[in-house]
């Protein structure tokens, strides 16, 4: 029902006024308003007082009470027990001057990664990205968005009368026991600039590599990996697939007092206390090869870059494995195995690779069934790629299904699964011949790929077949 009606709808009414008097608006007019309400109420009384708030005449349809709250969960969030202002976009998309900071907290309490402004012919939309998706929450008056976009752009530091090139900035939010940075980038687009705010966080207490996913069997190879004291181990996955938070625990676990340990970021996403962490400034040529060639001179132990982008990055990230260093970074390839092909195509010739390259891993995240209202399917082969066969055969799984709990998204938290290659002797030699099909040889060690590591969350009733699909499609 709720994805039947336009957000610039359901934003004539507060959070406060659609969970007081338990009403959904459908409509909305110069002199009218629709509304869904409980059908077990009586509207007479209530539509009074709506009609002296609105200034309109009111009519309500009756819907079912728990069809009701799901679409106000959906709509506007659970309903807030505590007396807290709530972002509030007025009546035509008009919004008040405390609309951005209330926004920003709204996203912080949905756990939202991103907040997505957005400009178009004659209207503008505000999306969150929660568990990797984005829901839109808002609309906006084209009248409206230019000032908000300005009020982001003094606050992130950056020039307004600039609207032609692409900016980028940070804001710092600091609010009673809320403190975190906020990466702020700007994108000239057809009708205005689009902005993406990245909410980041600097509460280390959430790193720890015994919860992130790791089986048992991986987490004891990853840390012989990460505990020898000089080579590369290189994370590929996607944008937003976890590898620096991966990075981030790693380092965590590593950092002691007699190690001195250097990072270049960008951004710099959590403060770790101990680790000399560098900002990318790309503008001034502070880039991640210069930073490379800054850091061997400043004795390090360990190196974490936060990504190879280049053949120059790599060869940097060669030579300090190949110095004595500890080198950490990230590149974007479909599996474990293509860091090697990436590195090989960049240039880096095996035999450099082979002496240098501890592990290979790659990840992905996987959105997770809340688990107080998935509810059991029987099971098809349609569910998963056709060329994906399932063993042994399982006659039933779970599917999301939505309950206040999890927003009515069906979906609460996400967990990383991991495809971890230790690089031995046998490996090594093939690195060094640039021998890249390999999957005998992996099966052969049991290593576990991401399409296995995806199956076994949805076998044991975690995930559905709606999110690893994705994953067994790419033969990951």
């Amino acid at each position: 029902m709720i994805s039947n009606i336009q957000a610039a709808t359901l934003q004539q009414i507060t959070h406060q006024q659609a969970w007081r008097y338990r009403i959904l608006p459908f409509y909305f007019s110069t002199n009218e308003v629709h509304l869904y309400i409980d059908k077990t109420r009586l509207p007479s009384e209530l539509g009074d007082e709506l009609e002296m708030i609105f200034g309109k005449t009111i009519s309500f349809e009756g819907i079912e009470q728990a069809e009701l709250e799901k679409a106000l969960v959906q709509a506007y969030g659970p309903e807030k027990t505590e007396k807290r202002e709530q972002p509030i976009v007025r009546t035509e998309g008009k919004i008040d001057g405390n609309f951005l900071e209330n926004l920003i907290r709204e996203a912080k309490d949905m756990k939202s990664s991103d907040i997505h402004l957005e400009p178009y012919e004659e209207t503008c939309r505000i999306r969150f990205r929660i568990d990797g998706k984005l829901v839109e929450k808002y609309q906006i008056t084209k009248l409206s968005y230019p000032s908000l976009i300005n009020k982001i752009k003094v606050k992130s530091n950056l020039d307004i009368s600039e609207k032609r090139l692409p900016q980028d900035g940070r804001i710092f939010f600091q609010e009673d026991d809320k403190q975190f940075d906020i990466r702020v980038s700007t994108l000239p687009t057809l009708h205005g600039e689009k902005v993406v705010m990245r909410l980041l966080t600097s509460d280390d207490n959430l790193l720890n590599l015994q919860t992130l996913g790791f089986s048992d069997q991986q987490i004891i190879t990853y840390r012989e990996g990460i505990r020898r004291p000089n080579g590369m181990v290189l994370i590929s996955g996607p944008t937003g697939s976890g590898k620096t938070s991966t990075l981030y625990a790693t380092l965590k676990e590593l950092n002691k007092s007699e190690r001195n340990i250097v990072t270049i970021e960008d951004p710099i996403e959590y403060t770790l206390e101990g680790i000399n962490q560098v900002q990318l400034k790309e503008s001034i040529g502070l880039d991640f090869a210069s930073a490379m060639k800054t850091f061997l001179r400043q004795d390090p132990d360990i190196i974490m870059l936060g990504e190879v982008r280049d053949q120059a990055t790599a060869s940097m990230a060669i030579r300090a494995s190949l110095t004595g260093h500890l080198v950490f970074s990230t590149l974007h390839t479909n599996s474990a195995w293509g860091i090697v092909a990436r590195l090989i195509d960049m240039g880096i010739p095996g035999y450099l690779l082979a002496d240098t390259l501890n592990m290979a891993v790659a990840q992905r995240l996987i959105r997770l069934l809340c688990q107080n209202c998935k509810e059991e399917a029987k099971f098809t082969n349609d569910l998963l790629p056709s060329h994906y066969k399932i063993s042994p055969a399982i006659s039933h799984h779970y599917q999301a299904k939505g309950c206040p709990d999890c927003h009515f998204t069906g979906y609460r938290g996400r967990q990383a699964i991991y495809e971890i290659i230790p690089i031995d002797e046998v490996l090594s030699e093939k690195v060094r011949k640039e021998e890249l099909n390999i999957k005998k040889v992996l099966s052969e060690k049991e290593i576990k790929s991401l399409s296995v590591q995806a199956l076994n969350l949805f076998r044991n009733g975690l995930s559905s077949a709606e999110e690893i699909y994705p994953i067994l499609s790419g033969g990951a």
